[in-house]
């Protein structure tokens, strides 16, 4: 039974219909045909929302609103520019410093991508570069959010495996560095070999804190969050809404305050995307719960299992099935499918969990980068007004820092686990 309802959301997904009913209609279908009471659909969907860490999704997605309708990601990139402008790749290298500095509240790259995005794209047009190259470079960057604390990637993965999700987001800044540094040798190198425009001359330090000034509030907000998450003054989930009370704060003082209707968008656009997430999630749940009665999840493990204890070579196995599976779902579905699967068996041979969390995030990040179904390239391709198969040819270089930095992640655990263990 477990391969029929399997292969029904395999059949449902290429037909072209949305996730969340690929999921659910062979799930119901299941119940039904099984003779478990109808009220058991109800009750596991309610069940997985019944989650204090999920609270965090909703208000994060609210802060992202908040910062895009406030005018500060504006401020973010004006700063970002007097750093990075005259770095070789000029506003290419201002792409990924802005995206760095956003991602230190947003938690989310699509996020990214429609707010500081549009900007970014926007400035590297009329520089000169192509918006199909614009367009790369910024998708290329935003993949850095759900890396790099706060994440809204990062709160699903650990209520789904029960990780810490403290631990799992300190754990992220290390690999998100990493792979930001990768990221701008990338774009140094190709300037250099395009002939990229950048600023003439370096800052002084007079126009650097001039433009730090502006930006300094909303800079401090990731400081806020890790530091008062460390300090165990408040958990992922108050952090949240600790977040949003401080944009709310640093909006009126120190930005000119927000209008009602900027407000109300704000709001609305949160609704609007938290239901689908939500709805997914709850739909994953009926899924997931039908998975283990058909005790998949016990199968998987013995089958990935006889194939090797090696935790290194498990570890590759699953790099290549998450490469597969974040080419067709976005990274809230294949978090909820496919987390409780590996998760088990890996630990079992030995991976540390907060190690395969981060591999499992960044793996899907790639994802939304990657055709046929990479949610980012469809939004990138609709800001930027550009055809997707340009993005994705100006893309191809910027795979060497994304799986470069996945490798580097892969094989050496103890840069993505020295931060944590000190919280241990």
């Amino acid at each position: 039974m477990s391969f029929v309802v399997i292969l029904a959301f395999v059949v449902f997904f290429i037909l072209g219909f949305p996730v969340v009913v690929a999921i659910a209609v062979p799930a119901l279908l299941y119940v039904i045909l099984a003779g478990f009471p109808m009220e058991l659909i109800a009750q596991r969907m309610t069940y997985a929302l019944d989650s204090f860490p999920l609270v965090a999704v909703p208000v994060f997605i609210f802060v992202g609103s908040l910062m895009n309708q406030s005018g500060i990601t504006s401020d973010i990139y004006r700063f970002a520019h007097t750093l990075a402008g005259r770095a070789p790749g000029g506003l290419a290298q201002v792409n990924i410093v802005g995206s760095l500095i956003f991602s230190g509240t947003s938690g989310a790259a699509l996020a990214d991508i429609g707010g500081l995005g549009r900007i970014e794209i926007r400035a590297m047009v009329n520089a000169g570069f192509t918006r199909a190259y614009a367009a790369a470079v910024t998708g290329a960057s935003a993949v850095v959010g759900p890396i790099f604390p706060p994440s809204i990637p990062i709160i699903i993965y650990g209520s789904v495996t029960s990780v810490s999700i403290v631990q799992l987001m300190v754990a992220g800044i290390m690999p998100a560095l990493l792979y930001v540094a990768m990221l701008m040798a990338t774009v140094a190198w190709l300037a250099h070999r395009h002939g990229h425009p950048r600023s003439k001359t370096w800052p002084s330090l007079r126009e650097i804190w001039s433009t730090f000034l502006p930006a300094a509030p909303a800079l401090f907000t990731p400081i806020l969050l890790v530091g008062g998450m460390l300090l165990g003054i408040f958990t992922p989930t108050e952090a949240a809404s600790v977040t949003v009370a401080y944009i709310l704060l640093i909006t009126f003082v120190f930005y000119g305050g927000m209008s009602w209707a900027r407000l109300r968008f704000a709001l609305f656009d949160t609704v609007k995307t938290t239901s689908a997430v939500l709805i997914i999630v709850s739909a994953a749940a009926l899924f997931g719960w039908i998975l283990t009665i058909e005790q998949l999840p016990q199968t998987f493990a013995r089958t990935i299992l006889s194939i090797s204890t090696d935790p290194l070579v498990l570890l590759l196995i699953v790099n290549a099935l998450l490469i597969v599976v974040g080419m067709f779902l976005d990274s809230t579905t294949a978090t909820l499918l496919v987390a409780p699967l590996v998760t088990a068996p890996l630990v079992l041979a030995g991976v540390d969990p907060v190690h395969l969390g981060i591999i499992f995030i960044f793996n899907l990040m790639i994802g939304l980068l990657t055709p046929p179904m990479g949610l980012a390239l469809f939004l990138l391709a609709d800001i930027a007004k550009a055809p997707m198969p340009a993005i994705f040819k100006a893309l191809i270089p910027f795979y060497i820092p994304l799986f470069g930095a996945l490798a580097i992640i892969t094989f050496f655990p103890e840069l993505t686990l020295w931060l944590p263990k000190m919280l241990r």
